[in-house]
């Protein structure tokens, strides 16, 4: 069937009126259910959440010049060291550590636009990189099973809560095996619409709270200096920044799919530089006012990929669609409402798709685990990442779970033999930048 002209939008394209509307909020819908889950998760603000969404993705098209239709959302892999960093510091010393993690990559754009990107893979290699994903997702499952099994704040087991999770999960499993079209860009919304109806038939969900919000409220922000008087702790700065390193990959990975559907180089122009800064500021823009780090979202790809509009207009119609529900109050109540079954059932899914992501990086890096150096590497990772293994040098700096399995990954890679191995076979990013491998 032949497109019509509305959905061949370009990437600077402006739509009229009735378009900007439509895929405006059709792309929201894609990104809001894991934009909102990641605070749910955390303890913060999921209207905080939404407004450092719809600001950093603002951000981003500023730096990169109205070229990459990309919307930021929150990201997953911050979520286990800022649930970390919050039994340290509470929530403003998270914020602290998220800052850092916008200068890390502030510090990488710089680099990249004097030295290119190839050192990156240098730094990162797949086989490091690889098990650090699969640790991120790995080390929350232990949260997600126990929201779907138990009551809230108890170890009692519920057939209440498991029958309610077990629905989230199921429809969000259908929604992306079986669905087409839209519907299969959003199973994390399906699943929480489904989920919560459950929920509420079964009388975990108390409206009242709802009833009595008003439809204006300003979310709650967490401002340094005003709301919170920052405190440097570089414990919670090792456990958040180092985690930049890791979305980096996840970047880049992104940036080359979206290149390609969108039929342009974004490597190229506007250049990795931008992109990567303006993820770094949209991330430090989220940790100035009390919300999760930002960061590219596959999602985003998808609906470009199926809907064939590009323009950047769309894009910024979405974030301002998301700052404008930051200040509704009863959207706040209904997804402050959301019960932890519900969360649990989505969570399982989600933090599986994190950890089965780091085996995709292994494996279409084609990295060999015939090489001893390899198996080394991932084996220790992964052990001492899920294990939650900590070295604690003094009483207000320790190592500890990913940041420790991240250092002690990169230093293994530093020193063992047959370097070359850990880097995998030719990857996409090699065709597109037209380099040789290292």
């Amino acid at each position: 069937m032949r497109q019509s002209r509305s959905m061949r939008l370009g990437i600077r394209e402006i739509p009229n009126l009735q378009q900007w509307l439509f895929f405006s909020l059709q792309h929201l819908c894609a990104m809001v259910g894991a934009t909102v889950l990641v605070p749910i998760l955390i303890g913060m603000s999921p209207a905080t959440a939404l407004l450092s969404s719809g600001l950093g993705t603002l951000a981003f098209l500023l730096v990169t010049q109205g070229r990459v239709p990309a919307y930021l959302g929150s990201s997953f892999a911050f979520i286990y060291p800022i649930i970390a960093a919050q039994e340290i510091g509470g929530p403003e010393g998270a914020m602290i550590g998220s800052f850092f993690a916008g200068v890390v990559y502030g510090g990488v754009a710089i680099a990249i636009k004097f030295f290119g990107a190839r050192w990156l893979l240098k730094v990162l290699p797949p086989v490091v990189v690889g098990p650090i994903i699969i640790v991120i997702g790995l080390g929350l499952a232990t949260t997600a099973v126990g929201n779907a099994m138990y009551m809230p704040g108890t170890d009692q087991y519920s057939l209440t809560h498991v029958m309610v999770a077990a629905v989230t999960l199921g429809v969000a499993i259908i929604a992306a095996a079986y669905f087409k079209g839209f519907l299969n860009l959003i199973p994390v919304l399906l699943g929480l619409v489904a989920g919560y109806f459950v929920a509420l038939w079964q009388g975990l969900i108390d409206l009242q709270p709802v009833r009595e919000a008003s439809w204006f409220a300003v979310p709650d922000l967490m401002i340094p200096y005003i709301t919170y008087l920052p405190s440097f702790n570089w414990t919670i700065i090792v456990l958040i920044a180092p985690v930049a390193l890791v979305t980096l990959a996840e970047h880049m990975g992104q940036l080359m799919v979206l290149s390609k559907v969108a039929g342009r180089n974004f490597l190229e122009k506007p250049g990795m530089h931008r992109t990567v800064f303006g993820d770094g500021l949209a991330t430090m823009i989220a940790a100035m006012i009390g919300g999760p780090p930002n960061t590219t979202y596959g999602e985003n790809v998808a609906v470009v990929a199926i809907t064939r509009v590009f323009s950047v207009f769309i894009i910024a119609g979405a974030a301002l669609f998301a700052i404008g529900f930051s200040f509704s109050g009863k959207v706040a109540a209904v997804i402050s409402s959301i019960p932890p079954a519900v969360i649990g059932g989505m969570s399982i899914l989600l933090f599986g798709v994190i950890a089965t992501a780091g085996l995709r990086m292994l494996i279409d890096n084609r990295v060999d685990f015939g090489e001893k150096r390899n198996m080394i590497i991932a084996a220790v990772i992964l052990v001492i990442g899920i294990g939650g293994a900590t070295v604690r040098f003094t009483t207000h700096f320790e190592l500890s779970g990913m940041s420790l399995a991240a250092v002690v990954g990169l230093c293994l890679h530093a020193v063992l033999p047959n370097r070359k191995a850990s880097y995998g076979k030719e990857t996409m990013f090699d065709s597109q930048m037209n380099t040789k491998r290292i």
